[in-house]
């Protein structure tokens, strides 16, 4: 019998495999963002709290019909500052007549997504760097960040490869300007 030589994997492959197989805690969800992987525990109310002031606004206000889920993993494409991620936004919003999460696989790709949320939590300079820069990979037009540590929301946009050329913040009490196809004003008083 003749052994059959294989390819070696490189490293990035072998961490996807063992990010894929991983099996967390109830409530935890583990993410590979840039390289890393990154296991979170089950949000606080007041993480929960933000994310539903915003989701109402947005699903009441947009000019354009939003569509939803929470914790949806996406699949971001590698290169430059940002290795292949799969990554799992807070929230993940897509125009509703595109019908986005009909069908999609546990980690599907971001086209067609319009904007990303997430709010701060125990790892917050993943979501102020790591993440914002695999979004932007990803071609993900916008991404709301309302971070509780600094009391501020913070828009990128303009995706441009690993990172937006654009950022609108504002501090909590304030509202910001989700462009189109949102196309309204975010109040963020309620996150006060």
């Amino acid at each position: 019998m003749t052994a059959m030589a294989h390819e070696p994997l490189t490293q990035e492959e072998v961490l996807l495999e063992g990010f894929l197989a991983l099996d967390t805690p109830e409530g935890f969800r583990a993410e590979l963002i840039g390289g890393e992987i990154v296991v979170t525990p089950p949000p606080d109310g007041e993480h929960e709290k933000y994310i539903s002031r915003i989701v109402r606004q947005v699903i009441k206000l947009s000019r354009t019909d939003m569509d939803f889920s929470g914790n949806k993993g996406l699949r971001l494409r590698s290169g430059g500052g940002c290795p292949k991620s799969h990554v799992i936004p807070d929230v993940t919003f897509a125009p509703f007549d595109l019908d986005l999460f009909a069908g999609a696989e546990s980690w599907m790709p971001c086209d067609g997504v319009a904007m990303v949320l997430d709010v701060t939590s125990a790892r917050p300079q993943a979501d102020r760097e790591a993440k914002r820069r695999c979004y932007a990979r990803g071609g993900i037009p916008l991404y709301l960040l309302a971070d509780r540590d600094t009391f501020q929301v913070t828009l990128f946009s303009d995706p441009d490869k690993d990172d937006y050329r654009a950022l609108t913040t504002r501090p909590f009490g304030k509202s910001i300007t989700l462009p189109e196809p949102f196309a309204f004003d975010l109040d963020t008083a309620d996150l006060l």
